[in-house]
């Protein structure tokens, strides 16, 4: 009686000890897939935030979209490329290329705001052509066709430039008063030197900020005889170097008579 008994405990302590490990099982696996799904879903975060495309991000949030939908980012399709570097093919093989005259600062003036600026790239464009053009002209040791126009193309950019500067300066003195964009003084500083000085902001009034008086705007009495002699050596250097430029041309017009010596 007392053996049966033991047999039917032990069989019923087998049968618990299966099902707990058939249920700690069960858990272990369901946690593993639980698990999965998180990197999954954690991955598909970071490639949407990481992509660089947005139509990636799409593809990845919503599997089924629309093309619309898909279409998040715009760009142009281009229709040249490096040949811009070059002249047309026309031109190729030729030893002179005609051109125009190259921009007035009159003609400048007549253009609006908008046209100026797209007048800027056309030349910038143009130029960035010539100077491909003579170095590859210097790298086959030819001559470069009609080398003039780079020369035209900087007379033309540089009264752009001024006929710019011409207007910001009208419209800066129209609102503010002042010719330059940051205003300022002549100044003098202990040395007896004239400079332009640029106005600053300052937290504090300029009688109680010892930083700008530091600065000592004016020229003591000591070094007035100073600036004089300084003034005189300049002068004497002056002198000596256009002596040294005639007798340098008279040496010149001696040996060679036939060429033409400027008079300046």
């Amino acid at each position: 009686m007392w053996e049966a008994k033991m047999a039917a405990s032990s069989t019923a302590g087998r049968v618990l000890t299966l099902c707990r490990q058939f249920q700690s099982v069960c858990r272990i696996s369901s946690a593993i897939n639980g698990q999965h799904g998180v990197v999954n879903v954690t991955k598909g975060q970071n490639h949407v935030y990481r992509g660089n495309s947005p139509l990636v991000a799409l593809s990845w949030c919503s599997p089924i979209s629309s093309v619309g939908q898909c279409r998040a980012l715009h760009t142009t399709v281009s229709r040249r490329g490096l040949e811009e570097f070059f002249d047309l093919p026309e031109n190729w093989g030729e030893s002179t290329v005609k051109s125009g005259a190259p921009w007035t600062a009159k003609q400048l003036r007549t253009k609006s705001n908008e046209e100026l600026h797209k007048l800027w790239y056309v030349l910038l464009k143009e130029k960035n052509m010539l100077l491909t053009l003579e170095q590859e002209a210097k790298r086959q040791r030819v001559q470069m066709p009609s080398p003039e126009r780079i020369r035209k193309i900087g007379r033309s950019m540089m009264r752009l430039e001024t006929v710019v500067n011409e207007r910001e300066t009208a419209l800066r003195l129209l609102q503010t008063g002042q010719e330059k964009g940051r205003p300022g003084a002549w100044r003098q500083n202990i040395f007896g030197y004239v400079y332009w000085y640029r106005f600053k902001e300052y937290a504090i009034p300029w009688y109680m900020n010892r930083r700008y008086k530091r600065k000592r705007f004016y020229t003591p009495k000591f070094v007035q005889p100073h600036i004089r002699l300084r003034i005189e050596k300049y002068l004497r250097d002056k002198a000596r170097k256009a002596n040294l430029k005639k007798r340098s041309q008279a040496k010149l017009k001696e040996k060679f008579p036939q060429i033409k010596v400027s008079s300046s």
